[in-house]
């Protein structure tokens, strides 16, 4: 009977769910810095990881700037407790540029490095070897099946896909993807990050672009096959779309901004993957722009042209 219950509980303690409070962000860009401001904002204490320390300097100085935003709308009527909060908020953040160095004590490796499925791969290969096994990975894909990436670990069932999105300090939403592997207790751990973030967190099953880029992208080529038939204007689409379904941006607007290069390499890939998928279709408009190096907003033109 005593050794039934000390089974009991060993099991108990093994299905306890992993609450988070040391994570490793890699990549310093807009992604992980912001990922990073949040987590650290919100009581976590974060490692910030990338290739050199200008990169790094640079994505604290921007989330130095960011929180100083946050803190003016926050404590509008308390400018002390807004300093308080900004220096509180980067106390919690370090920097290196060695992940390995800094992943023997986290309980959370949240990946946001470029959309490359191989660098994906040598990453988490190499930090899979010196990560503790309680340590959950995650990444902040969102296009690459967060499958082929967890199969470059040991830990398949301790990883997951959290997609954040941009800016990740105003974006409310986070996709919580579980694949085929991954353990009910990861897949409630990542929840309850998500939720200590502040954020509203929705699950997906690891499909091609989960929830909203799944939605999103095809409707976004589908607006521009309108518009290469010649049935409406882009103006005129982007202007029906805005005050028929209320939509804050039009498609060709939302395309601009968001960069002609990342949908069709988006596009690209979810095509490799089901050819067949009228949805996935390219199209000769977006890869001609493309390749004339007119990306949107970015390059000052896309489908339209920016000051």
């Amino acid at each position: 009977m005593a050794f039934a219950r000390f089974a009991s509980t060993s099991a108990t303690a093994a299905a306890k769910k992993l609450v988070v409070k040391h994570v490793t962000v890699v990549g310093g860009g807009q992604m992980g810095a912001g990922i990073a401001q949040v987590a650290a904002s919100t009581g976590h204490t974060v490692i910030l990881v990338d290739q050199s320390d200008e990169i790094l300097n640079k994505s604290k100085k921007g989330i130095e700037d960011s929180l100083k935003k946050v803190a003016k709308k926050r404590f509008a009527d308390k400018p002390e407790a807004g300093a308080e909060f900004i220096e509180k908020t980067l106390k919690n953040i370090g920097t290196s540029t060695d992940p390995v160095s800094v992943v023997h004590s986290t309980d959370l490796v949240v990946e946001a490095i470029v959309e490359n499925l191989s660098a994906k791969h040598d990453l988490f290969k190499t930090l899979d070897k010196f990560a503790p096994e309680h340590t959950i990975f995650a990444s902040n894909t969102s296009s690459l099946p967060i499958t082929d990436i967890a199969n470059a670990t040991t830990r398949q069932d301790r990883f997951g896909g959290l997609h954040f999105f941009n800016p990740v300090p105003v974006m409310k939403l986070v996709e919580v993807v579980k694949t085929p592997m991954t353990s009910e207790k990861t897949f409630e751990s990542l929840v309850d990050f998500t939720k200590a973030l502040g954020k509203n967190p929705v699950a997906c099953k690891d499909t091609p672009g989960f929830i909203v880029n799944r939605l999103l992208v095809p409707y976004l080529m589908e607006a521009v096959r309108l518009f290469e038939r010649g049935d409406a204007t882009k103006e005129d689409i982007d202007i029906a779309m805005k005050l028929g379904a209320g939509y804050p941006m039009g498609p060709f607007e939302l395309l601009d901004y968001v960069g002609l290069d990342t949908s069709k390499y988006i596009i690209d890939g979810w095509q490799s993957l089901d050819p067949d998928n009228p949805l996935f279709a390219p199209s000769p408009l977006l890869n001609k722009l493309v390749e004339e190096k007119k990306l949107g907003k970015k390059t000052g033109e896309g489908f339209y042209k920016h000051k």
